[in-house]
């Protein structure tokens, strides 16, 4: 078997919510993959306004291994607000998103890497999708809308598993604070002329904790953003400010 194409350096960064019986053995894991496809790495922990021990237990992790941080929020800002969190704090070359519920294989990175250099943004689609019906579907109608009405190609908009050249995301204005921020993120750096592909990664059953995003508040925020999104950058492509007026 041949070995991982490997990268100069990666910051692995992780979204959670109330995932203290998950944190511990995502970040082992993660631990246990980087080396294999980077010479650098960081694994950084984002506790977005946990109510249980995630923070507790990402500190602890931090403390015993360098490779580990930790940014807390001290309330909960949502999926959006924690990845944009997460970008912020990464610092290294290549950037990835991984939701830090469990759901994806860690090794899976290395079906990732050996398309770049070469793509800006290398992302996950999920195969077989491990939830529930209707959570696939509601899935299925959102990404069919986003690129319908953002232009976007492609086809798993909302996995959570994404890999990026830092260069392209660096200073970008990211304002969604909910389930919009996947959207968001492929428009914008689509606007940047980033080079996209899609690879097929694994999507593993969630083994404990609870999942928000069928949530009825997050789903009305995560349309209330697409309306704001798709407004900005038609206002951009006609030459004028999101206002209304015209750009000098």
């Amino acid at each position: 078997m041949s070995a991982p194409a490997r990268i100069p350096g990666i910051s692995v960064f992780l979204p959670s919510h109330n995932e203290e019986g998950n944190v511990e053995r995502v970040v082992r894991s993660w631990i246990a993959e980087c080396p294999r496809v980077a010479d650098n790495f960081e694994v950084i922990v984002v506790d977005d306004g946990s109510r249980d021990r995630t923070g507790e237990i990402a500190e602890r992790l931090a403390a015993e291994d360098a490779h580990v941080k930790v940014v807390r929020h001290p309330v909960n800002r949502g999926y959006g607000g924690a990845v944009i969190s997460g970008i912020r704090a990464a610092t290294e070359p290549y950037v990835l998103l991984c939701d830090g519920d469990g759901q994806f294989d860690p090794a899976d990175l290395e079906r990732l890497t050996p398309f770049v250099p070469e793509y800006d943004v290398v992302c996950g689609r999920r195969a077989h999708r491990a939830d529930p019906l209707m959570r696939r579907i509601n899935g299925k109608a959102w990404t069919t809308l986003v690129r319908v009405l953002l232009g976007i190609t492609i086809s798993d908009i909302d996995c959570g598993f994404k890999l990026f050249k830092r260069e392209k995301i660096d200073g970008m204005e990211l304002r969604a604070h909910g389930a919009m921020i996947s959207t968001e993120l492929m428009a914008r750096v689509a606007g940047r002329k980033a080079k996209v592909k899609e690879v097929d990664v694994q999507h593993l059953p969630r083994m404990t904790g609870e999942q928000s995003g069928a949530n009825l508040k997050v789903v009305a925020r995560a349309f209330k953003e697409l309306i704001a999104l798709y407004r900005e950058l038609r206002a951009e492509r006609e030459g004028r400010a999101p206002g209304g007026s015209e750009q000098p």
